[in-house]
């Protein structure tokens, strides 16, 4: 993310990082959460949330001047296997400053799969502050 609010631009994308379906994670994930659940259907919705907020939560944490204030919109639209690699991204939506340096901004995170293909996306509104 840039250092200021003024210098973030409306659809600017930033990188969330990229992480792998662990085999076992999603193994140890069925059976503390979703107990039933056939891993040949591969990581269930809520794992995918998990893994997008491990990612997101790890590039704020670059961001220390930004709070998350809520999620809305959560889509799903497949679940990826075991062994496949998922990569975040943020595109800024929307911005409304609030006073001098600071203010609200809408964004679109998307995770995708190893084509480019969505997985996940969810509209997320963050407090950005000096």
């Amino acid at each position: 993310m840039p250092a200021s609010f003024d210098e973030i631009q409306i659809g600017q994308v930033v990188t969330l990082g990229a992480t792998v379906v662990d085999e076992k994670a999603l193994d140890v994930f069925i059976a503390a959460f979703q107990p039933g659940w056939d891993p040949s259907l591969g990581a269930p919705d809520a794992m995918v949330f998990a893994i997008w907020t491990r990612l997101d939560a790890e590039a704020s944490a670059d961001w220390p001047q930004t709070k998350r204030v809520g999620v809305d919109a959560l889509r799903w639209l497949r679940n990826p296997p075991a062994g496949e690699l998922l990569r975040g991204r943020m595109t800024v939506m929307g911005k409304d400053p609030v006073g001098e340096g600071k203010g609200i901004v809408i964004a679109q995170q998307d995770l995708l799969d190893e084509a480019g293909r969505l997985v996940f996306s969810c509209l997320t509104r963050s407090i950005f502050a000096r």
